[in-house]
């Protein structure tokens, strides 16, 4: 008989997903009492949270539990970094149908566990509930290492924009899925299983990035945070952009502009910053760059090799 939610109970899955955890040395109390308890050696921390809602988010039929698990870290993970911090630990909530198999929500964890060993956090802490619908949301803790945050507000003109990781690949992943195909491979498993840069977001602090986001709506979406936060204009040069052979194929596939996926395309969790040209860290491709407005372009403007994009330039919430 297969174990469900509402055999195992509430606090049989929390003595189930809590078992062997370990913890770093950023924890001073971890699960198991009214609430956990961070060190904050300089007296700041980031904090960031998210939401997936099955059927919103992800399908059952698309993605593993421990796909789940793996991407529903890691975007939180990746806000952590896009601020220059180094990620310490996360808060998990769970909603699930009490018909849910106990195996699903196991491996869920276990791939929330999974992706958070990659920097090195720790899972302290959570919330169960019965739901509808699979609902998952985590809140994520990361520790600047008494360094500023970078936030989206300090790109100044003269500035140029560089990023660092896979760009569309996600979105060339959900439209190879939504047409009910699984192939290629690379594609459909990036939107399963995001891989964001973590180790870049601290070493563009470091270097003096200006502005860093990840890019979690879309490249111009994302950048277009950047410049309403820094009252700048972006300019984003395509020369500068490379297609990957994946998405190509998927393009002509597909019917869509190749280069679309790249600008639009979210849920990769690349980074992408302003810096003084001299501080780009090596490995980040620079692809635009930052200017004054003018009454031609007003501040907080994101344009294409000079030019307003015409199409929508990445996901929006709520959006009819």
């Amino acid at each position: 008989m297969t174990e469900t939610l509402g055999s195992t109970g509430e606090f049989g899955l929390i003595a189930a997903v809590t078992k062997g955890l370990s913890t770093g040395e950023d924890v001073l109390v971890g699960p198991g009492d009214d609430a956990a308890v961070m060190a904050v050696p300089d007296g700041r921390m980031v904090i960031t949270t998210d939401l997936l809602v099955e059927g919103r988010h992800f399908r059952q039929d698309w993605s593993s539990a421990y796909d789940v698990g793996r991407k529903a870290a890691a975007q939180n993970l990746a806000d952590v970094v896009a601020m220059g911090a180094r990620p310490t630990a996360l808060v998990v909530g769970f909603g699930g149908p009490a018909e849910l198999p106990t195996a699903w929500a196991l491996e869920l964890n276990q791939g929330i566990a999974d992706e958070c060993e990659l920097v090195e956090a720790s899972i302290i802490g959570g919330d169960t509930v019965q739901s509808d619908k699979i609902v998952v949301s985590v809140t994520a803790f990361g520790s600047l290492d008494g360094r500023p945050p970078v936030l989206r507000s300090g790109a100044r003109p003269g500035d140029e924009v560089a990023y660092v990781g896979r760009l569309g690949w996600a979105e060339a992943g959900w439209a190879v899925l939504a047409r009910g195909f699984r192939s290629p491979r690379a594609v459909v498993e990036a939107h399963r299983r995001p891989q964001p840069p973590y180790a870049e977001g601290p070493r563009a602090a470091l270097a003096g990035a200006s502005s860093l986001c990840d890019v979690s709506d879309g490249l111009l979406s994302d950048l277009g945070h950047i410049a309403a936060a820094s009252q700048v204009i972006i300019d984003v040069h395509t020369k500068a952009l490379t297609v990957p052979e994946p998405l190509q194929a998927v393009a002509a596939a597909t019917g869509v502009d190749a280069l679309k996926f790249v600008l639009t395309g979210g849920e990769d969790h690349a980074l992408v910053g302003t810096f003084e040209p001299a501080d780009v860290p090596e490995g980040w491709t620079v692809i635009g760059s930052v200017a004054e407005g003018n009454e031609e372009r007003p501040a907080g403007t994101v344009t294409v090799d000079g030019a307003p994009y015409a199409a929508d330039t990445g996901h929006a919430h709520f959006r009819s």
